[in-house]
Formats: structure tokens, C-alpha cells, sequence
């Protein structure tokens, strides 16, 4: 694989840090870290509007669709310098999951309507795939969607739902059958978070924090005009987004970044009169993750480059699902070894820095909430099972 860049792709990733520079300013960087989800959301739609006029908003999009269209190069020179640059990513479920299943199987009147306030971040969007006793095993779901003329009438609950207390619409996979094998009675439905029967129950997290949420369908009519192409035909959209959701998951830039931060911390740390970084064990620790990255980086690479010819991303995405999270853990650790005692600060009327690191309290909620990355998504121990089917024929 060449990984040398020609000098159009170097004059782009100048062009792309002089955006960031003068796009991406304190203020709002502050904004987007406050535990405040409404801040928060009014902060990162701000950005991505941003992102939008300069129509760098969906690097994975074709042209044809509003997306930019870029070569496997010019995605990755963006991605690596938007997390060099400590920007966060965009809010992945339009842009990175629904966006793509929309213009690839939908209708040219859904594709007229969604697609554009995708991108231009007027319609916020959740995901509604877990529920209540079928999480991993994502086709025993039963939230049932019941054709009634023109709507489905729709009953049931998703759990594990992100940010669905400011979502516009959510996209949800619904049992339409109960003939045949689990995965062919499903079917994919784009439903509006406003219609009479939607109820969002809070879910407060590890980190104190609330971006998690229940969400109850209490005999919701979705017009069948909102279901994705065929019925009962959802399992194979799913799959499609699914895809596209775990190599995002990989986050190969910001785990860069975030190493990078490490390293930065533990030559900072005192140990017995030294550098933490001079410490042979943490050396050989940050050295391993450096490594297992540096890998991880070149797979991903060459899924960005088969997607780039017209293929799609398969068996690859588990891998960087797997490995990608994994890695994600491993920094946090690191981190968390860092920060020593001072992660264990439990919240109070004193500032981080008062404490003595001003990223002890972050590296605690980061790994907390980090937990769970091996398991959203689809479980690593699953994606196994994924990777056994289709690459070995298990």
C-alpha cells in the first residue's frame, strides 16, 4: 500500500487545517465538552452547520447526494487532521448510519425529504435498535409494527437510545412477521419523535451523565410511506447500517489523538523523581498500544479503500469494530494509570485542576463510559461470530 501523499493531497490537508483553525474556535470547544446535553446539542449543530456551508459535512456521501464525494485519501486526511486538532466527530446517527441506508434504499420522495436536513442538521436523529431482553441477539426484538390501511400501528419499547430526548426522528426496526426464521419478519421504519404514543424514559449512566434513554411505542402510527424499502426485508438494511456504524466505531483518528494526549500527561507525571514516560513498563504499555494502532490504521485504510471502488464494508468493519474499541479501552487505561489517585475525585464543589490534574475526572468518566464500547454496536464476542460465518464459513 503506498502511504506516500501527492502534492494535491498535502495542499488539501492545508486547506482542511486552515479550516479548522479559523472554524473551530474556545468558545465553542467549551460548549461541546459541557455535561449539558441541551449545550451540548446546541453546540455540535452549530458545528456541523458549519461543516455544511463549507459542504464538508458527509465525507462518505456520494456527490450525487450532497456529500463531497471524497477519494479514501482526502476521507482519511480529514478525519486524521479533525482529531488532531481535538475536534469531536459528528453526531453519527444521520450522517454515518441512517443517511447512507436512505440513499441507498429509499425512495426518491425519501431521499428528497431526509437527506438534505440530514445534512444540514435540522432533523436530529436516534436509533432504535436494543430493547428491553434482546440486545446483542438484535433479531429475537419484539416491538411490533402492525399494518392498519395506510400506517403501521406500532407497540413496544428500544432501550439504550442516545440523545432520543432531543431527537426529531428516530429509525427503528420493527417485527411485521412472525413467520419464517426471526431475521425475515423485520422490518426498517423511519418514525417522527413527535407522534401522539412516543414516551422517553431518562437513563442516567455510569459517568453521571445522560445521553441514554427508553423509548415506548404505545399504538404509534407510522405511515407506511416512512418504511425503508421492502417488508419484511428490514434485517438486510440493518445489516447495511450496521456495517457502516462499526467502522466508525473503530474512532482509529481519535484514538491517535487521544494516545498522543497520554503521552503528553505521562511526560508531565513525576514517578520516584522522573518522568512517568521514562518508566521502562509504561514505555513497553504505551508501546503496545502504539503498535496494535499503527495496525488497526492500515486495515482501516484499505476498507477506506475498497469502499472508495464501489465495495462496501463486511466482514472489515467487525475487525475495526473489535480491535478499534479495544485499543479505545486500552488508552483509557493508560490514562487512567496517569491520573493515578486523582481519577478517583469524585465530583465536588473543587475544580479538576484543584485537585491536582485537570484530566483525573475526565479519565475516570471516560473509562466508565467506556465500558461499554465493546458492547454498543454489537458485542465484540458477537462481531466474533460475524467474522467466523463470513470469513472462515463457519
Amino acid at each position: 500500500m503506498d502511504t506516500a501523499f501527492a502534492s494535491e493531497d498535502l495542499a488539501f490537508r492545508d486547506e482542511v487545517r486552515t479550516f479548522f483553525a479559523q472554524a473551530y474556535d474556545e468558545e465553542l470547544d467549551s460548549r461541546l465538552s459541557t455535561p449539558d446535553p441541551k449545550v451540548y446539542k446546541q453546540a455540535i449543530v452549530e458545528w456541523q452547520k458549519r461543516l455544511h456551508e463549507q459542504g464538508w459535512i458527509a465525507p462518505g456521501w456520494p456527490a450525487e447526494y450532497g456529500g463531497t464525494g471524497w477519494d479514501a485519501t482526502k476521507s482519511y486526511i480529514f478525519e486524521t487532521e479533525r482529531a488532531a486538532a481535538g475536534i469531536r466527530d459528528v453526531v453519527p446517527f444521520g450522517l454515518k448510519m441512517v443517511g447512507p441506508v436512505i440513499y441507498t434504499f429509499g425512495t426518491d420522495e425519501q431521499k428528497q425529504h431526509f437527506l438534505p436536513r440530514i445534512l444540514s442538521s435540522d432533523d436530529w436523529w436516534c436509533q432504535g435498535y436494543s430493547e428491553p431482553g434482546s440486545g446483542s441477539d438484535l433479531a429475537s426484538l419484539k416491538t411490533k409494527a402492525e399494518r392498519d390501511g395506510d400506517d403501521y400501528v406500532v407497540n413496544g419499547a428500544k432501550i439504550w437510545t442516545t440523545y432520543a430526548q432531543h431527537a426529531d426522528w428516530i429509525f427503528c426496526l420493527v417485527r411485521t412477521s412472525s413467520e419464517g426464521k426471526k431475521q425475515e419478519g423485520i422490518s426498517f421504519l423511519l418514525i417522527d419523535m413527535k407522534t401522539p404514543g412516543i414516551k422517553v424514559n431518562p437513563i442516567v449512566s455510569i459517568d453521571n451523565h445522560h445521553s441514554l434513554n427508553e423509548v415506548e411505542f404505545n399504538n404509534v402510527r407510522v405511515p407506511v410511506a416512512n418504511r425503508i424499502g421492502e417488508e419484511n426485508k428490514g434485517w438486510t438494511y440493518a445489516k447495511a447500517l450496521l456495517a457502516h456504524e462499526r467502522t466508525a466505531i473503530a474512532e482509529v483518528a481519535d484514538s491517535k489523538r487521544k494516545l498522543e494526549q497520554v503521552r503528553e500527561f505521562a511526560r508531565a507525571e513525576v514517578n520516584g523523581g522522573k518522568s512517568l514516560l521514562a518508566d521502562p513498563l509504561f514505555q513497553k504499555r504505551l508501546s503496545d498500544v502504539e503498535i496494535e494502532l499503527m495496525a488497526l490504521e492500515f486495515t482501516e485504510l484499505r476498507v477506506l479503500a475498497s469502499v472508495a471502488t464501489g465495495g462496501a464494508p463486511g466482514a472489515e468493519s467487525s475487525l475495526l469494530k473489535i480491535r478499534g474499541t479495544e485499543i479505545q479501552q486500552a488508552v483509557q487505561e493508560l490514562r487512567m494509570e496517569v491520573a493515578a489517585y486523582y481519577q478517583g475525585a469524585m465530583p465536588s464543589e473543587l475544580t479538576a485542576e484543584a485537585l491536582g490534574h485537570a484530566f483525573g475526572r475526565e479519565a475516570r468518566q471516560a473509562y466508565m463510559y467506556g465500558r461499554a464500547s465493546t458492547i454498543y454496536g454489537g458485542s465484540n464476542e458477537v462481531q466474533k461470530n460475524v467474522i467466523a460465518k463470513a470469513v472462515l464459513g463457519l
